[in-house]
């Protein structure tokens, strides 16, 4: 386990523990970690893990609004790690614990955006274009503290005319306002703040409240599984 760091600003230093959640101790974490880095020099800075984790929680898990799980220990970070599938929730919440994993301070942040280019699909089963508590990461690299998004990877964004995410590591990287073609994309409209694990129980019962047509469609999804087993996200190819 990763010590904090005795230079880190006051508001940073709870951030570099383990949590419930954000498992950064746990083995599948730390798997997912060696992986992302495997091509780094030994001596890489902290600046260049952060960039590269960004990337491989970005990449190497897609995006898919539909594999929502609906029960709270499909969030941990150990559980993550496994998945090929995932929505920016859970993604945030192995960011954060890759982060930690090697001594950066990372923070769930959760706020509200309206997304204008929603598709007709998604929209029907939300009933809106609100999208409540969006998962982001605040990290702090050298003490500043830089906001980020793994939610959209690559392939997504070129399929769909989307601006991508991308980490520089000195700059934010959060939702673009404007898509490729200038349109009104992703707006920002309610920020709940930073916490050092993630709400669930909080979290969950927003969402049942609010998109009770969505959250069927889940359980129809997860029943519907062959082998009679919640994977909580997503495999290729599922419906």
């Amino acid at each position: 386990m990763v010590k904090p760091n005795d230079d880190l600003p006051t508001e940073a230093e709870r951030y570099v523990m383990p949590s419930h959640y954000v498992e950064s101790d746990s083995l599948e974490v730390q798997g997912f970690v060696t992986t992302a880095l495997r091509d780094l020099s030994p001596d890489a800075s902290k600046r260049d893990k952060a960039i590269r984790l960004f990337e491989a929680v970005r990449d190497d898990i897609r995006y898919d609004p539909y594999t929502f799980a609906l029960d709270e220990d499909s969030y941990r970070a150990s559980h993550i790690a496994g998945a090929e599938a995932a929505f920016c929730v859970p993604k945030a919440i192995l960011l954060a614990a890759c982060l930690r994993a090697v001594g950066i301070p990372a923070a769930l942040g959760f706020a509200d955006v309206r997304n204008h280019l929603n598709t007709p699909k998604l929209q029907e089963l939300m009933g809106t274009d609100l999208f409540i508590y969006h998962g982001y990461v605040q990290l702090w690299l050298d003490g500043e503290p830089y906001k980020v998004t793994p939610a959209f990877n690559m392939d997504l964004c070129e399929r769909f005319g989307v601006k991508p995410l991308v980490f520089d590591g000195y700059h934010d990287a959060l939702f673009h306002e404007f898509d490729e073609q200038d349109q009104r994309h992703m707006e920002y409209v309610n920020d709940r703040g930073l916490y050092f694990d993630a709400p669930m129980e909080e979290f969950l019962n927003a969402f049942s409240a609010t998109y009770p047509k969505l959250e069927e469609f889940n359980r129809i999804r997860i029943s519907r599984d062959a082998n009679g087993y919640d994977a909580g996200f997503a495999k290729e190819g599922s419906s």
